[in-house]
């Protein structure tokens, strides 16, 4: 779709050049309709055959995008914390897994996040960042719980929190489908929420009765 976007894109803009004395040079125009991409979830859109290509989405960043890249920084970094306890701490295989995928996953997602925001000029959370209004963040009580929990019980709470913990991250990505305009901040919002919400079904069937 991108490919096919750039190369209507070029036909538009196209134009014709020559060794001439005579009138400025005119600006071709397609004569195909031009296919416009939505946001991420919308249908794609169709201009007639001559329309301009300005209204291709620009990646253009409002106060959503900003908030939701700070917020997920801060929620992602705790994710880490609690997940790279499980090596030593957690009895089961299945939970040590999941808890290294997710740190395999959310790291460079973090990572990819702090650039964005530096590119914007945007203030990178540090890591003493409240929380405290963020849906899925385990309190202070529940991650010494957690650090002080070996065996059946941490997989037990490790669970517990994790899927709280991608519940809410789920609800700040849709928050940021909604709200947001930048597309690559549209993008990983949807990313999170397709890969969280598979973890979240991987999990429960690793708690018991699950």
């Amino acid at each position: 779709m991108r490919v096919a976007l750039l190369i209507a894109a070029g036909v538009v803009a196209l134009t014709v050049t020559g060794c001439t004395s005579g009138p400025a040079t005119p600006v071709a125009t397609s004569s195909v309709p031009v296919i416009v991409p939505g946001k991420p979830g919308e249908a794609a859109k169709t201009l007639p055959p001559g329309a301009t290509v300005t209204a291709v989405p620009s990646p253009t960043a409002n106060a959503a995008d900003v908030v939701f890249m700070q917020d997920m920084v801060v929620h992602h970094r705790q994710a880490l914390d609690m997940s790279i306890l499980a090596p030593t701490r957690a009895a089961s295989p299945d939970v040590k897994r999941i808890a290294a995928r997710i740190a395999d996953t959310q790291e460079p997602e973090i990572n990819a996040m702090i650039r964005w925001l530096q590119q914007q000029g945007q203030r990178v959370p540090d890591h003493h960042a409240k929380h405290d209004a963020m849906p899925g963040m385990a309190t202070d009580e529940q991650l010494a719980d957690l650090r002080a929990a070996s065996g059946a019980g941490f997989d037990r709470l490790y669970l517990q929190l994790m899927i709280a913990h991608h519940m809410g991250a789920i609800t700040m990505a849709a928050d940021e489908v909604k709200k947001g305009s930048h597309i690559t901040v549209q993008e990983l919002a949807e990313d999170i929420s397709v890969g969280q919400a598979v973890e979240i079904q991987r999990m429960s069937r690793m708690r018991p009765g699950g």
